[in-house]
């Protein structure tokens, strides 16, 4: 488990609208819930916030943002979701809009989204979306983050054996074949130590970067000049 190793995950190659894509997404939310990454992420945006206007890079089906949106409870929070699919469901949108949250879907690859002149945000957040890039686009997808924002938290995958073994018995969940392959291949493609840090640009950042409850990978960008 000491490098990482990046192999395709059967979700990516998928139709969206494909019946195990669809069962696979569905596990990722129970999945998502098991590991608490919406709790923690929202513990350490909030009070963070100073515009109120929060972006997920591979949102996928806004289910992450939702949570997000609902464990912060603020007041005219504005939320964009980028994601190369256009895959929100209605229910999720209409979610939203009972949480009292504005949603924008942007359909973009997300390096031409950063690319794009357009106005510093509040805050950018990823949910298990870093560990699909090997390191050297990494590198830059990060450098074009710390143009746009002051603020930037990533909830990953943790490399190690126990988040290897916890992995393989997904089945035992009733996870389906597309979420056990891909949460094998998320794991060892997961980061570890200060991987991430190493990535960042040099700056006025103070990073924080650390394991998070039994199977997450926190790593957190704040601007120390703001």
């Amino acid at each position: 488990m000491h490098a990482r190793r990046l192999e395709g995950e059967w979700l990516d190659e998928l139709p969206s609208d494909d019946p195990r894509a669809r069962r696979s997404r569905a596990d990722l939310r129970r999945i998502n819930a098991i590991m608490g990454n919406a709790r923690m992420v929202s513990d350490t945006i909030r009070g963070q916030m100073v515009s109120d206007t929060l972006v997920e890079i591979g949102a996928g089906d806004g289910a992450f943002a939702l949570a997000l949106a609902r464990r912060l409870k603020a007041a005219g929070l504005r939320v964009m979701l980028v994601d190369r699919q256009r895959i929100v469901p209605p229910e999720t949108m209409a979610g939203f809009r009972d949480a009292g949250t504005t949603v924008e879907v942007a359909q973009d690859d997300v390096f031409d989204w950063l690319e794009r002149p357009g106005p510093q945000v509040d805050a950018i957040v990823a949910n298990l979306f870093l560990h699909h890039f090997e390191d050297e686009p990494l590198r830059r997808m990060l450098a074009l983050i710390a143009t746009r924002t002051r603020f930037f938290v990533a909830c990953e995958t943790r490399r190690s054996a126990w988040a290897l073994a916890s992995a393989r018995m997904l089945g035992a969940i009733g996870c389906n074949d597309v979420t056990r392959h891909d949460a094998v291949a998320s794991v060892r493609a997961g980061f570890r130590d200060g991987q991430l840090s190493a990535l960042w640009p040099t700056g006025t950042w103070k990073l924080t970067e650390r394991g998070a409850g039994l199977f997450s990978h926190l790593f957190v960008a704040r601007r120390s000049d703001a």
